[in-house]
């Protein structure tokens, strides 16, 4: 082993201490022999068993510390200042470089996150603030999010995020939306061609089509007509084809259509998610017709959908 040998022949030089009884002769120690270049621990005599000696045991220390940090990653200072050997060791290293912290020292995720990592579930919703998530209700296991590009922005993001029963939320597909003209707005009023920042529960469905498949109440009716041409000169007909309606200043149980505004009419009303027709829109949401036709068929009374709506810097609070 590296440092220490048996002596091959009887002879001792007269430097040399004569071993111990019972103890097999050494090689002269290092500086017996006289200087060698590099810096070198003193060596220590031999211990019974073969064990290594200090320098040896330090040096071979280093060598697995440069393997295992890599070259230009430092040594702890014990090891770089040649201070004698510890009880325990030393399992200082590196910062920033978990690959190098001890096997003792790791620790293994809970099962439960583990498994949550495997079907992308997540604490809380991507987008959506502290001051939000602390509002959804808890027996609500759906909910919309509506993200808009900025407060000034007609642009939006829609995401249908859902609560799995050990309370993580899983996102379904993002879809591009349309919002209002002018962007977003906390304080809505009518006309202002601003969509409403809030969180808003979503009870009442219908369309002109016939019902796609929806688990809430529908109601097809011929009056969900729109015409003329929208902020951009494109066609607005048929963009009324389905709708969901989002319950801001309206009565819940009712048909979209109904126009009563319980908190009054300076605060706006009937906006709902409807179909895109490519452009942006006075207040409302807008999603294409499948993608419409999706949502209609996904939500669930049972569920408590809510709506989470406004652009991404107002609902990151």
């Amino acid at each position: 082993m590296s440092g220490t040998r048996r002596a091959t022949s009887p002879r001792r030089s007269a430097a040399v201490p004569a071993p111990r009884r019972g103890e097999p002769a050494t090689e002269p120690r290092a500086e017996q022999l006289g200087p060698r270049s590099g810096r070198r621990r003193r060596a220590k005599p031999k211990r019974r068993g073969g064990k290594l000696t200090v320098g040896a045991a330090m040096l071979l220390a280093a060598a697995a510390g440069w393997f295992a940090v890599g070259p230009g990653r430092g040594f702890p200072e014990s090891i770089a200042a040649g201070a004698p050997d510890r009880a325990e060791p030393d399992t200082t290293v590196p910062q920033g470089d978990p690959a190098a912290q001890p096997a003792a020292g790791r620790t293994e995720a809970p099962a439960a996150d583990r498994s949550t990592r495997n079907d992308g579930g997540l604490a809380a919703i991507a987008g959506l603030g502290p001051t939000w998530m602390a509002k959804v209700p808890a027996q609500t296991t759906q909910l919309v999010l509506v993200s808009g590009q900025g407060k000034d922005s007609s642009d939006s993001t829609v995401t249908i995020w859902t609560r799995t029963p050990d309370g993580r939320w899983q996102p379904g597909q993002s879809w591009p939306s349309h919002n209002a003209l002018k962007g977003w707005t906390a304080k809505h009023t009518e006309g202002d061609l601003r969509s409403p920042v809030g969180l808003f529960s979503l009870s009442d469905a219908g369309g002109r089509k016939a019902d796609p498949g929806s688990r809430l109440p529908y109601t097809e009716d011929s009056a969900f007509v729109m015409g003329g041409r929208g902020f951009n000169g494109e066609p607005l007909a048929g963009s009324f084809d389905y709708v969901v309606a989002i319950d801001y200043n309206r009565v819940t149980g009712r048909s979209p259509l109904d126009t009563a505004k319980p908190e009054g009419k300076t605060k706006g009303g009937g906006i709902w998610i409807h179909l895109d027709h490519g452009g942006p829109t006075h207040a409302c949401i807008s999603l294409t017709e499948d993608h419409m036709v999706e949502l209609i068929k996904t939500l669930d009374p049972a569920a408590h959908p809510m709506i989470a709506m406004g652009d991404a810097a107002s609902l990151a609070v």
